[in-house]
């Protein structure tokens, strides 16, 4: 998963007098942390032909050679997926009640075909002011961050009052895939038991323009939630028949209906405490009919004006309900046969608090037709309720979004999306996503085509990241 959407406040803060970002202090680590950023997206960690074991290898190397002790550092990965393994590495804290901090990063990345990129998806290039390559944004800057912050911590033999650590694990990009998070959470629970979580899904959105060169960053935010998402099987059955002989009773128009109702059904509004800030902030950042309703709605959820208008944005729309919506069709087995089979896949994103048996017998409910069956396709994931608007949590990522990025918002949000949080907050371990980095309107290229990170981004997220650390654990 890429960077939170936050291109609401967009209208409003353009007015405003923001501050270019912190240029990062030079430091003589920078050098390393470059080629272990380099060793990362340059080792292919796709599950059709990578390997995250490979890489989390690679990293075990480089903490050791900065002077990890070896029992601290813990390499895991399940007997029938020993290409998808990850690491664990713990720095000991030297408080015994303040209980222990992690930094969570994926290492597997999106497949990328070298013959759709304009350069080699797993060669990192400095071009224009950005680092391309797959993974360089998604999510191997926060990995090769929090591996570089581990090092300097064993380097200079740092003593946090939290322990700190750090599990880099494989599985995020690939849905029904072995998830090293998942695993941890389910079978080393011990290992990644923390008070909370750093993961990715924050960050900064840019008016379009590089920073390098002249560009603003316009918001930062703290991810602080999301969906969860569970995908369902419509299906249809019938006796068929000769299509010269054409019946009321047919399984194609019995789906279509089906769908029809699907379409046709608005899951009601909801609020997360989150999201209520969310809504409160940047609507009246933005000052404009859409930021009116949007204070208005969450006011008064039961406001059906100010509801109507939020509507009209297919982001907020989805932001403050579950959704379902059909995204595969199939049907029939002859052209010259009465279809004896039609199903489809309708994939919903789940509002937190709700579980995917309750959304499966909405979908029945709403479809009313008892002879059309609705399965859940597995694996299924957990739904666990968002994690609380902590102030020691917040504030501190305030302070230094206040710092790093003068004039410019940290607005907390929740993600429409979903990223491997789900499995730890399941746990019980609430999980954030940090602010730091940056990324363009067009999203960077994550999941697609020449993905990229600004320099400047990664750099300044880098020594973002590593004060928000010490201001967490030390």
């Amino acid at each position: 998963m890429g960077l939170p959407h936050l291109r609401l406040v967009l209208p409003a803060v353009l007015g405003l007098v923001l501050g270019q970002p912190a240029t990062a202090a030079a430091d003589g680590n920078e050098a390393a942390f470059r080629e272990t950023y380099r060793e990362l997206v340059e080792t292919d960690t796709t599950l059709a032909h990578g390997s995250c074991t490979l890489a989390a290898q690679k990293v075990a190397a480089r903490l050791r050679a900065a002077g990890f002790p070896e029992d601290r550092l813990i390499p895991f990965a399940a007997p029938d997926h020993p290409q998808e393994g990850g690491l664990v590495a713990i720095w000991p804290g030297t408080s015994a009640s303040a209980r222990p901090l992690l930094l969570l990063a994926h290492i597997d990345v999106v497949e990328a075909r070298r013959a759709d990129w304009t350069r080699d998806p797993f060669t990192l290039v400095e071009e224009g002011g950005y680092f391309y390559g797959r993974g360089t944004l998604d999510d191997k800057a926060m990995a090769a961050v929090f591996v570089d912050a581990m090092a300097g911590f064993a380097r200079t033999r740092a003593r946090p009052k939290r322990t700190i650590k750090l599990a880099l694990t494989c599985g995020e990009e690939t849905n029904g895939a072995f998830n090293g998070a998942q695993w941890l959470a389910e079978n080393k629970r011990e290992l990644i038991d923390a008070a909370f979580a750093l993961n990715e899904g924050g960050g900064g959105k840019t008016d379009g323009k590089p920073v390098a060169a002249g560009g603003r960053v316009l918001t930062q935010g703290i991810e602080v939630g999301e969906k969860t998402f569970a995908s369902f099987r419509i299906e249809t059955r019938n006796r068929g028949g000769h299509s010269s002989a054409p019946r009321p009773d047919n399984a194609i128009y019995q789906l279509a209906h089906a769908l029809d109702r699907v379409e046709g059904y608005t899951f009601p509004v909801e609020f997360t405490d989150t999201t209520r800030v969310y809504f409160r902030t940047v609507g009246k950042a933005r000052g404009d009919a859409l930021g009116k309703a949007m204070v208005a709605l969450a006011q008064d959820p039961a406001d059906r004006d100010a509801l109507w208008t939020v509507d009209t944005d297919a982001f907020l729309h989805a932001n403050i309900r579950t959704t379902c919506v059909a995204t595969m069709i199939d049907g029939g087995h002859a052209p010259k046969a009465l279809p004896q089979r039609a199903g489809a896949t309708v994939n919903c994103r789940i509002f937190p608090g709700h579980g995917v048996e309750e959304i499966g017998k909405t979908l029945e409910r709403v479809i009313g037709d008892p002879e059309v069956a609705v399965t859940a396709l597995g694996p299924l994931r957990p739904t666990p309720p968002p994690p609380p608007l902590d102030a020691s949590v917040i504030d501190p990522a305030r302070r230094l979004v206040a710092r790093y990025f003068p004039g410019v918002p940290l607005v907390p949000s929740m993600a429409n999306g979903y990223t491997d949080a789900t499995f730890l907050m399941a746990a019980g371990i609430p999980t954030y996503g940090v602010p730091g980095f940056w990324a363009d309107p067009d999203g960077n290229g994550v999941h697609g085509l020449n993905e990229r990170i600004e320099v400047r981004a990664l750099m300044t997220g880098r020594a973002f990241l590593d004060d928000l650390i010490r201001a967490y654990a030390f």
